[in-house]
């Protein structure tokens, strides 16, 4: 091959890679949020005693949420749960039972684009998302912080602990925790240069040894979604109890509502 060729060949490559990078950066956030954007029914119907609730964001969203009450009277914490980057609240529903079996109240949270809301998810949006939901627990329903327990479920975690900076809660709960975003999708996409590209952040890692809460993180040792080296990490760095549970994967139902996970958050 003559050089002219060789010049020709090695530029249409980097063309075609330029416009690859450049897909992905344009389109990086249809890899990150998989929301389930269904409407969702009323809460009730899901969970006998739940109700619709409305949250309002900073920037002039209306998010819908549902609030659980406890199964039993008495004192009760309030669990705040943020959810993972995929399903709606219908798909948290077994958590909220489990947890107001144990005499918790649970507000089940949809981000942006989720469950039949408005918006489209971003790591700023998700910030502003949770902190109307704080709002709501703590200016209209006058819950105090020694009764909030946030709870994050895998990206969620990320947007839990930012919160917990913010508004210290009584505890904080993290499931499945990654380091960082950019951690998580390099797990993925290890051929892509993906610290680079992304937009989005979430430096879990980063973030938590500003928490003044107590912190539990629990994991799964099969987890094939994040690393469970990632949550080690953060585990250490936020110097948390950590909770290992044995051959679970990332979806699997004991990382749901099994008992190691409902204990992690009700003691």
């Amino acid at each position: 091959m003559t050089r002219p060729k060789i010049m020709y060949t090695l530029a249409a490559i980097a063309a075609v890679l330029l416009l690859l990078l450049g897909l992905v950066w344009l389109f990086q956030r249809a890899l990150i949020y998989l929301p389930d954007t269904s409407p969702v029914p009323p809460a009730n119907q899901v969970l006998p005693g739940a109700q619709d609730v409305r949250l309002r964001t900073s920037d002039g969203l209306d998010l819908g949420a549902w609030l659980v009450p406890p199964a039993q009277p008495g004192p009760y914490a309030v669990v705040l749960v943020a959810p993972g980057n995929a399903g709606n609240r219908v798909n948290r529903a077994p958590l909220a039972t489990a947890l107001s079996a144990k005499g918790m109240a649970v507000l089940l949270v949809d981000y942006r684009g989720y469950g039949g809301n408005p918006g489209t998810p971003t790591e700023d949006g998700l910030a502003q998302d949770i902190r109307a939901a704080h709002r709501f627990l703590v200016d209209d329903l006058r819950i105090p912080p020694a009764q909030l327990i946030y709870y994050g479920e895998s990206l969620g975690s990320a947007v839990v602990t930012d919160l917990a900076v913010e508004h210290p809660p009584a505890a904080l709960v993290l499931r499945s925790p990654f380091t960082d975003l950019a951690a998580a999708g390099h797990e993925h996409y290890p051929f892509l240069p993906v610290r680079l590209l992304l937009r989005d952040r979430f430096p879990v890692a980063e973030t938590i040894p500003r928490v003044t809460a107590p912190v539990t993180v629990v994991l799964g040792t099969s987890d094939s979604v994040i690393p469970p080296e990632q949550s080690r990490e953060v585990a250490r760095a936020g110097n948390a109890t950590l909770v290992e549970i044995p051959g679970a994967d990332h979806n699997d139902r004991v990382l749901l509502d099994g008992p190691q996970l409902i204990d992690a958050i009700t003691l």
